[in-house]
């Protein structure tokens, strides 16, 4: 299985081999591999779902890098060589509307993966975006403690051309604005760039001065991570967030460098998305897997088909009944040479 998938599945400039008008091929487009969680979890999750549930089914994986252009001809190619189900996270969600405008109208099925792309969606499998938001300004002040309503803080967004970065921010607004003192400083970050994050952590704190501000919150764990090298290179130790539970993440939280990030579930909404691609393959009803309606962004598409999972926030009490149980990451993996002893503190074993 390993190697029929690899041979389908090399990240290019869009040629995804000849062939895939049969009704076996099932198109897989992910945004970037600047965070990890693309290549280590949802494609191989993805690609060996749908080979458990289509025996003689065909995976063709590209991956974008983040450049909008190359997902467009990665797109357009599988739609030339006749692909009927397309598995789409969106670099830029504005820019899809035409190709899944075109596709449909030549009987191609794209199911959204992560983000909501624009345009005819056959259906989408995501998170609460806004309830993450939400639960990251929760965390946050629960990290701030009693001097709360005292703290300044700082916002360090996603990506401007990903649809849940909007919907974090506002989830977090909503209990910021009223959960701390004020937001000092803020800014979307371009491509959710951990070397623009550090930048921008360094302007803020330039700015603000090393006591203006008493925590930082960080769209995802990438971004923490720029941020919290600012931070220490210039003697700076206050409360930083995160979000998608990364391994790097998962261990500043366990040294005291990170305060939380947000736990979710990838496999459910893999597998889930993969289920639905081949029901959509087979012609085959997706209401039971699809129990929720939403609305594009821009509000033109309505009543899409969707499936949104719940989060959690994760902390140093929690990474071993959440992360290690369910398996996302093996204690040995966590607890390296290095992390051993803070792992041994949380009762990580």
């Amino acid at each position: 299985m390993a190697a029929s998938l690899a041979a389908c599945g090399k990240a290019g400039d869009g040629d995804a081999g000849d062939g895939g008008g049969d009704g076996k091929t099932i198109g897989l487009l992910l945004p970037e591999n600047k965070t990890t969680r693309y290549e280590t979890f949802d494609r191989p999750i993805i690609e060996a779902k749908i080979k458990e549930l289509c025996g003689d089914c065909e995976v063709k994986y590209n991956n974008a890098a983040q450049d909008t252009e190359t997902q467009k001809k990665q797109f357009d190619a599988l739609v030339t060589q006749g692909v009927k189900v397309i598995i789409l996270d969106a670099v830029d969600y504005k820019a899809t509307k035409s190709w899944v405008q075109q596709a449909e109208k030549k009987g191609v099925k794209v199911v959204a993966y992560d983000r909501l792309a624009e345009g005819p969606i056959a259906a989408y499998v995501s998170y609460d975006n806004e309830k993450i938001g939400r639960l990251q300004g929760e965390a946050l002040v629960k990290a701030l403690g009693a001097k709360a309503k005292e703290s300044n803080v700082v916002m360090i967004n996603g990506s401007p051309t990903d649809p849940n970065a909007p919907l974090f921010k506002k989830g977090a607004h909503s209990v910021l604005d009223t959960g701390v003192k004020k937001v000092v400083y803020e800014q979307d970050i371009p491509d959710w760039s951990p070397d623009e994050a550090n930048k921008k952590m360094g302007a803020a704190i330039d700015s603000l001065g090393k006591n203006g501000f008493q925590g930082v919150y960080s769209a995802n764990d990438g971004m923490a991570g720029g941020i919290i090298t600012a931070l220490k290179k210039q003697g700076v130790k206050v409360p930083v967030g995160g979000q998608d539970a990364e391994l790097a993440g998962l261990q500043r939280i366990l040294t005291g460098d990170q305060a939380f990030t947000i736990y979710k579930q990838i496999k459910p909404e893999a597998e889930t998305t993969a289920e639905i691609a081949v029901k959509l393959l087979k012609g085959e009803d997706i209401a039971a897997l699809t129990p929720t309606k939403v609305t594009s962004l821009t509000g033109e598409f309505k009543d899409i088909p969707a499936k949104l999972y719940d989060a959690q926030i994760v902390t140093k009490e929690n990474i071993a009944s959440t992360i290690v149980a369910d398996k996302v990451y093996k204690a040995a993996d966590i607890c390296t040479a290095e992390y051993k002893a803070a792992c041994a503190a949380a009762g990580i074993k």
